[in-house]
């Protein structure tokens, strides 16, 4: 079982807040970035589909990668973060859904049965989805995981800053994955608080329950 650092749901959801000067002394090292991403790929997905990939940016190599699509606003997080984590929404998720499924039957915890019923259900959904379809289920269930990191990050102790300033076109190439599968979807700088370059603590500022909200 995971040992959180911080295990108060609260203030890890109430307390969060963007980061953009880390401490860059603080490594985060590979096993515990691993193990935040065990936990976050609990997060849901429409279909259990898991239409999800994480790239984690620890090294100077990985990082001048960056440079070459962020913008220049994000520098302090790119250049100070423990790492940055790069999660793309995966178009061709649905090509391994049949394994996903049969691993589940395989291990007992569904029935042969239901396995098909599952299969037969879903997967013609995704095998005669269109390109605009698939884009925006991997990025829309994709962001449900980006979340859950952060809020998981949190919980390990370290503070998260999410990006989405960068060239998007450019993203997956220049990290080595195929841009017709792979379709970016948030960048996620993750460490330690510089203690010398936080501003003074308030809470963002929020629209109001009835400005956002309907009740039918």
């Amino acid at each position: 079982m995971t040992n959180f650092v911080n295990n108060n749901f609260a203030d890890i959801l109430l307390n969060r807040h963007s980061v953009r000067h880390f401490d860059s002394a603080v490594k985060i090292s590979r096993d515990e970035m691993a193990q935040m991403i065990d936990e976050t790929r609990t997060a849901p997905s429409a279909c259990n589909l898991q239409p999800w990939h994480f790239l984690v940016i620890d090294s100077e190599e990985g990082k001048e990668k960056l440079r070459t699509f962020f913008m220049r606003f994000n520098t302090p997080q790119l250049e100070t973060a423990s790492a940055i984590v790069m999660i793309f929404g995966d178009t061709e998720a649905y090509k391994s859904y049949r394994d996903l499924w049969n691993k589940a039957c395989d291990d007992g915890q569904i029935s042969p049965e239901k396995r098909d019923e599952v299969l037969k259900t879903f997967l013609p959904l995704y095998e005669n989805a269109s390109r605009e379809a698939l884009l925006f289920d991997a990025k829309i269930n994709s962001a449900l995981a980006a979340m859950q990191f952060m809020l998981i990050a949190r919980a390990h102790g370290y503070e998260t800053n999410a990006i989405q300033g960068y060239n998007s076109s450019l993203a997956a190439e220049t990290l080595g994955l195929n841009p017709e599968r792979y379709v970016p979807c948030m960048a996620i700088a993750v460490g330690k608080p510089d203690p010398d370059k936080q501003p003074e603590e308030f809470h963002s500022q929020r629209y109001p329950v009835e400005k956002i909200s309907d009740f039918l």
